[in-house]
């Protein structure tokens, strides 16, 4: 009897966070709040720096642009997160998905294939990839229960050397409108590509507040096994929100192509990304741990690391400093918004 009671104290302490608990959105607030005195002093350092910096070519029509393919692949990487994963590939997906994509799609003189296929369905293959990648990292880490840091790590190396050995080094240029509409377009001064990503953040933000996977997300980022007993379908939403953060990256690196008018076999994994992504979401509030962290702190992050890369630019900072540079901020805005949120910004011990 007593055997079969005890799943109940946990699903009980469940039910209040399924149905939407006031607690963990003035949590949420409070840690988003943190960021805004960081958010502040950067724009004061960047108005000193440069009468550029403040204006609105340069904050929405420039940095708008830059971060907003970073921006959709750290919501991916914050949902993985908010589950109690990590997911390394995702760089690699960010490279992988539209390399395959425009090699299918350009001439041959533009080191495409000579397929030529219609763009729209290179736009599809690019979402499929990251989907196939999504579900292999979700199947192998929830079903067959490998270490979720050694398989992404494993897939990042495949999926970069398969991004450079399907073109054999070379960077497909000549992306049709269609292809890179989103990326290179702008709608008056505002990027289309930062409208796509603010619309990725409000969608995800709303979606993890008000629908009910989105709160069960919460719960198994906080006690996989608690959510469990609770009825939660843990595995599936597990496999779901892999799938749903590969999709998200790959359309990152549709973004990016796009801004670039190209892909490189740099873009993604040998530019490093995933360090900025998981910079941007953790200075944002979203735990490493698991179960705690909004969109809006995540976004926020991604804002403060591209104003941040913004002033170094303005500033024709050394590029042997730049990564310093880079490094010092990231710690900065840790450590100024663990003191201004207090217990609700920390770390599990």
């Amino acid at each position: 009897m007593t055997q079969t009671q005890e799943p109940a104290a946990p699903a009980a302490r469940l039910r209040p966070s399924l149905r939407g608990d006031r607690g963990p959105v003035a949590l949420g607030f409070v840690r988003e709040a943190a960021l805004l005195p960081v958010l502040v002093v950067i724009l004061v350092v960047g108005a000193v720096i440069s009468p550029v910096f403040l204006t609105a070519d340069n904050l929405i029509s420039g940095v708008g642009q830059q971060v907003s393919a970073l921006g959709i692949t750290v919501v991916g990487e914050s949902l993985i997160l908010l589950i109690g994963g990590m997911d390394l590939s995702l760089e690699s997906t960010y490279g992988l998905a539209p390399m395959i994509a425009a090699w299918l799609i350009v001439p041959k003189a533009a080191f495409g294939s000579g397929l030529m296929l219609n763009p729209v369905i290179g736009i599809l293959i690019v979402f499929a990839i990251g989907a196939a990648v999504g579900l292999v990292n979700g199947l192998l880490i929830v079903k067959a229960r490998l270490n979720g840091f050694i398989v992404t790590l494993g897939m990042t190396v495949l999926l970069a050397g398969l991004q450079n050995g399907s073109v054999q080094g070379q960077s497909p240029y000549q992306l049709p409108s269609a292809f890179s509409y989103i990326g290179a377009e702008f709608m008056g001064k505002v990027p289309v590509s930062l409208v796509v990503a603010a619309i990725v953040f409000i969608a995800a933000g709303l979606f993890l507040r008000y629908h009910r996977t989105g709160r069960a997300i919460y719960a198994i980022g906080g006690n996989a096994e608690a959510a469990r007993a609770a009825g939660i379908r843990v595995d599936r939403i597990k496999i779901g929100v892999y799938v749903a953060g590969s999709v998200l990256a790959a359309l990152g690196g549709l973004i990016e192509a796009g801004r670039v008018s190209s892909v490189t076999g740099d873009q993604g994994y040998q530019e490093g990304i995933i360090f900025t992504v998981f910079a941007a979401a953790v200075i944002g509030g979203v735990s490493l741990q698991g179960g705690k962290g909004t969109m809006l702190g995540a976004a926020s992050g991604v804002i403060l690391l591209g104003l941040v890369q913004n002033i170094i630019n303005l500033s024709n900072a050394p590029n042997y400093w730049q990564l310093a540079i880079n490094g010092g901020v990231i710690l900065f805005a840790l450590v100024l918004a663990r003191v201004v949120g207090g217990e609700s910004s920390a770390e599990k011990a």
